[in-house]
């Protein structure tokens, strides 16, 4: 075969191909466009009518019936849900000041204590003694000053011995005051008002000052942490009104406030961490439960189209409005995918419609011919969620 068969059998076969790409390629109109040769305009014989009614095509009359969606607009980044952990408002691990045998316990798990009640004993035989010791001391201390004022006045004491003995006086009584001290946390109090758990030692036992005797909550209020997107950082603010649910509790919704929010971001998440506060007067709640919280944000407001809407040429991305019976190209910026739905940020209203079928027949600036006109997108989002974490 001569080289001029080669030459043209290719050149059959790129024409071909061009007339097959511009047939039934859906973007193939919009890229004829933007290289200034929609002239080439061959592709509508499967939507134009048959006989005598059949359209005229060419540039700027009418291409064939499309079928066209309405444009709504959706709210998105106006809902969140999160699970998070509660806490107890306060909670204190009670151990005693120093070691010893426990001889008494004054409480039980799940009795409600005040701050200051004492929850247990131990042993003070040694305690007491070095008291009735300091007290001796202090007493003899006295009697000596008093000894010395008197000599002072007749000149047979110095004023240092009167000084010295003043000075005794003050050590006994600051000895006293620590035998006392010490006498006194052999009582073992608690710091806060709540509830006792349950009690991890009995009386008999040996103790040190690392041994936890009980611990106290104070579940006057619940604490609840979350954490959520970055996105959110900006939303949330303390004192924003919030809800929770709970499994131990269902049916019941509990209404608090956002009490903290963290002051970074978690690098390894890309979550925020938050904590919110709920009254507990009826004492219905506990620390360690789970909770699934809500929040409600004013969002952000954008066009939603149908997916098949969404074309692609060099530019980006881009949809076909029918405005005033014409095609009009509106490029579009993608925010968010959903399954019936693709949100954008572009120049459109809810008044427009955009093109779902028939797009290879829409040309810009020429007339469009709707046919059917399909439902629009669903208006709701679902709200977004985000899981707690442990200790990020």
């Amino acid at each position: 075969m001569s080289i001029w068969k080669q030459l043209v059998l290719t050149l059959l076969v790129v024409i071909v191909a061009a007339g097959l790409w511009v047939r039934y390629y859906p973007g193939a109109g919009a890229h004829l466009s933007a290289w200034g040769i929609d002239w080439l305009d061959f592709a509508v014989a499967d939507a134009a009518p048959s006989g005598g009614d059949q359209p005229r095509r060419g540039r700027g009359g009418p291409q064939g019936a499309v079928v066209a969606t309405p444009v709504v607009e959706i709210t998105i980044n106006d809902r969140l849900s999160a699970i998070g952990t509660s806490t107890a408002l306060q909670s204190v691990a009670v151990t005693p000041y120093t070691s010893g045998r426990m001889t008494e316990v004054l409480v039980k798990s799940g009795a409600t204590v005040k701050a200051g009640d004492a929850i247990a004993k131990l042993d003070l035989d040694a305690e007491q003694i070095a008291v009735e010791r300091a007290a001796n001391a202090l007493k003899d201390a006295e009697a000596r000053l008093q000894r010395m004022q008197v000599l002072r006045k007749t000149n047979t004491a110095t004023a240092v011995q009167v000084t010295d003995a003043e000075l005794s006086v003050d050590n006994a009584r600051l000895q006293l005051r620590e035998a006392e001290l010490a006498l006194s946390r052999r009582s073992i109090e608690t710091p806060i008002a709540g509830v006792v758990g349950i009690l991890p030692i009995t009386a008999g036992n040996y103790v040190s000052s690392q041994t936890v005797i009980a611990t106290i909550d104070d579940r006057s209020e619940i604490l609840v942490d979350f954490w959520v997107p970055e996105r959110f950082a900006s939303a949330i603010a303390v004192g924003s009104p919030i809800t929770a649910t709970s499994v131990a509790r269902p049916g019941e919704t509990f209404e608090g406030v956002i009490s903290a929010v963290d002051n970074r971001i978690d690098i390894d998440s890309r979550t925020l961490q938050v904590r919110a506060r709920f009254p507990n007067k009826a004492d219905k709640l506990r620390a360690g439960m789970s909770f699934q919280v809500s929040m409600k944000f004013p969002g952000d407001k954008y066009p939603a189209v149908d997916p098949l809407a969404v074309q692609w040429g060099s530019d980006g991305a881009f949809v076909w409005a029918v405005r005033e019976g014409k095609g009009v190209r509106v490029p579009v910026s993608i925010i968010q995918r959903n399954t019936d739905s693709v949100l954008v940020d572009a120049e459109l209203t809810v008044n427009d419609e955009v093109v779902t079928e028939g797009i290879h027949l829409v040309r810009n600036g020429a007339d469009v011919r709707v046919a059917d006109r399909k439902q629009a997108p669903a208006s709701d989002t679902p709200a977004t969620t985000a899981s707690s974490q442990s200790g990020s």
